[in-house]
């Protein structure tokens, strides 16, 4: 191995350790303190119930992990915006698990508790998923709530989507295991079957202290909304346990006896391991985002076998189209190629950029793997369209509409990994979180952004530059020098994978080892939902 990969090497692998120890510290929710508080009332954590719930040995797929991450600072965080979600087995069924986290802010919502959960339901629905509700909420948290309350991808459009998805026939279980206040209340009660944990399960739409000050009746919660009240008086909840355990064994006692619904059909075989080492990819891709490498050699690290059938080899050479198979699910895969390319015309092209043949080639593959009902794989390390007079009197602007157009019809589902840069329209056109990805996740090596911390800073300078001259000021070098660390700074820090998760731009942050799990698990997913719209570009400029 030569240095380069050792760096590569080293750096990535460092990265990826970073990103293990971040994720060990959100999954402390609210801290030790406030789960040991949690414990003493005989109560789980939100992934203490999660791990209990599914099968041994299964993997949970974490939705958004990130979340809220370095915000609400002011109000002391908020990790993982107070709610786990993610895909998880119940014997042996897929389905989707949201359990509020009670030890961030009693498991209060927030702005982005809100998308998160959102983000959660429009997984079950377009995979048809059944969602289980581990329901332990404060509700909304009132300082921002003008944040969360009334908008159309606020609080209250998760109840739309409760009664949405049960006309669909998505299957919704949910146990109350501590707080459920107000308009959060409908969650579980619109739900197929809803459950509640004796003594610390209680459901009302105002607490005792709102009561006695709306109209003055003196209640303690437990007689006003308690598991006994709404399980033997009022009738709102089904039944009552005596734990979080015998909830959850109930639950489990639910998904044995579900009945088969219709597949989608996706083609598998049996898995296996790639023949190249996965873990070369450490050393293969390289950290300086400036550097070149060609994808071929990560593809091949990916795939079954290392086996890649390429799509027009010899054309459009910047974006790689291809099929082969992931974990025995058969995918069709758009790369950006990352080293530099010769066109057909024998022209130099840079890694990265989409040129008119690329997005040419990439959109007629698309439209194949619709026609043969072949999920698709976008892995996503883009500077975005190529520019300048060439390109424009190309066709640039036309050859890449239809690359969107492709991408934003689609039927197969599809799923991003942001592996290294994702630019501008670049991030549009390689099905970015906009383009509905089933599932879209990050290495801890993407940067996300309009355009470069470079390119970016050195725009925002001269703008800065030419308002201060436009005002008669001139700006000396040193203080240039000054604007641009700060611009760049600033800048930098919203490229982060971190940033992007934090704000649910991308699902999460996964170690590069872990790309193959996601795809398979996504598109096992997937497959419960039956595909029912024809492929059909509309009007299209050819």
């Amino acid at each position: 191995m030569d240095i380069a990969f050792n760096k590569n090497e080293d750096e990535i692998k460092q990265l990826s350790a970073a990103l293990k120890s971040k994720l060990e510290k959100v999954k402390l929710g609210g801290g030790k303190k406030k789960i040991d508080s949690h414990h003493a009332k005989g109560k789980l954590t939100a992934r203490e119930r999660i791990e209990y719930l599914i099968d041994k040995k299964s993997e949970f797929t974490e939705i958004g992990a990130f979340v809220a991450d370095g915000m609400y600072e002011e109000h002391g965080g908020c990790p993982s915006a107070g709610v786990v979600t993610g895909i998880g087995r119940v014997k042996g069924r897929q389905c989707m698990i949201v359990a509020n986290d009670a030890t961030v802010k009693a498991g209060a919502w927030f702005p982005m508790t809100a998308k998160k959960n959102l983000r959660a339901q429009e997984i079950a629905i377009e995979n048809r998923l059944p969602i289980i509700y581990l329901v332990d909420s404060a509700g909304v948290f009132l300082p921002m709530q003008d944040e969360i309350f009334p908008d159309k991808e606020h609080f209250g459009r998760q109840f739309r989507n409760n009664a949405r998805m049960s006309s669909m026939g998505i299957v919704q279980v949910a146990a109350i295991m501590g707080s459920c206040v107000a308009g959060g209340a409908y969650l579980p009660i619109m739900s197929d079957e809803a459950l509640i944990v004796d003594k610390t399960g209680s459901i009302f739409l105002a607490g005792s202290y709102l009561v006695k000050a709306a109209i003055g009746e003196d209640i303690d919660n437990e007689t006003l909304g308690g598991a006994t009240t709404q399980c033997e008086i009022s009738g709102v909840t089904d039944d009552k346990y005596a734990s979080d355990e015998d909830a959850l064994d109930a639950i489990k006692g639910i998904f044995d006896k579900f009945g088969e619904f219709e597949k989608a059909g996706f083609d598998r075989t049996k898995p296996a391991p790639p023949k190249e080492d996965e873990k070369e990819i450490y050393g293969l891709f390289p950290s300086d985002r400036s550097k070149p490498y060609d994808t071929l050699d990560i593809i091949r690290r990916l795939v079954d076998n290392s086996e890649f059938q390429q799509y027009k080899a010899l054309y459009g050479k910047t974006i790689i189209c291809g099929t082969g198979r992931i974990d025995g699910w058969a995918v069709g895969i758009v790369a950006n190629q990352r080293k530099i390319v010769k066109s057909k015309k024998g022209e130099m092209q840079m890694g990265g950029v989409i040129y008119s043949d690329s997005a040419d080639k990439a959109a007629r593959f698309v439209m194949n793997c619709n026609q043969r009902k072949i999920p698709l794989v976008f892995l996503q390390d883009v500077s975005g369209f190529m520019v300048g007079s060439r390109a424009e009197h190309g066709g640039i602007i036309k050859d890449g509409a239809k690359m969107v157009n492709a991408v934003s019809n689609s039927v197969v589902p599809k799923f991003t990994i942001i592996t290294g840069n994702s630019y501008g329209a670049g991030n549009y056109a390689m099905c970015g979180k906009a383009y509905d990805p089933r599932l879209i996740f990050a290495w801890p090596t993407a940067q996300i952004a309009v355009m470069s911390g470079a390119s970016a800073a050195k725009t925002l300078l001269q703008i800065k530059v030419s308002s201060l001259k436009a005002q008669g000021k001139e700006i000396s070098e040193e203080e240039k020098a000054e604007h641009l660390k700060e611009i760049t700074d600033r800048y930098n820090n919203q490229l982060s994978p971190y940033y992007a998760a934090s704000r649910l731009w991308v699902d999460g942050i996964i170690d590069p080892l872990q790309t193959r799990t996601i795809i398979s698990q996504g598109i096992e997913a997937a497959n419960n939902a039956p595909i029912t719209e024809r492929f059909n570009l509309g009007v299209i400029q050819t």
